[in-house]
């Protein structure tokens, strides 16, 4: 089996802002109705990348069932303690640091390298990503909206022990 890594946030409210900014920064018009439509698309489970709900679902019971070959990491995790998450991958990809590494500043060099702002600054299409902070999906959504995502979410996930 290949390895796999997921990582998960807030996927319905992070997904639908992704869209909407995406759209704003390739300079359409701000469109009510586009902002609606992505959002009936990710209420009815229907993502760019096929079945969100589906496939949110499949990784966190594989990342159960063989956590060898699934990792299963939340973003929000990756935010509050992102040397912990940087170790955690590393060893689940088979080349955890060293005593020496991690005392020579491995971990936040790759941090520092790997962080919005470096990444940002360094791409031509900058425009793909945005602040990177937990809950920034409020500057796109009404209060409606995420308690309609969080309503659906609540139910798919359901019994599945996931937490978002």
């Amino acid at each position: 089996m290949q390895d796999r890594v997921r990582v998960q946030g807030r996927e319905g409210r992070v997904g639908i802002a992704m869209v909407f900014q995406a759209c704003l920064s390739s300079k359409r018009s701000r469109q009510k109705s586009l902002l609606e439509s992505s959002l009936d698309s990710l209420c009815s489970g229907v993502g760019y990348f096929g079945p969100i709900w589906e496939n949110v679902l499949s990784y966190w019971r594989g990342s159960l069932e063989d956590p060898e070959h699934i990792l299963f990491m939340r973003y929000e995790e990756m935010k509050s303690e992102p040397a912990a998450q940087v170790k955690r991958l590393a060893e689940f990809l088979g080349c955890p640091f060293t005593e020496e590494e991690e005392k020579g500043g491995s971990v936040d060099k790759i941090l520092e390298l790997c962080s919005l702002r470096s990444l940002s600054s360094n791409v031509h299409h900058s425009n793909f990503f945005r602040k990177g902070e937990v809950g920034g999906s409020k500057n796109h959504l009404t209060p409606e909206m995420e308690n309609k995502i969080d309503m659906i979410m609540e139910e798919k996930y359901k019994g599945s022990g996931l937490k978002y």
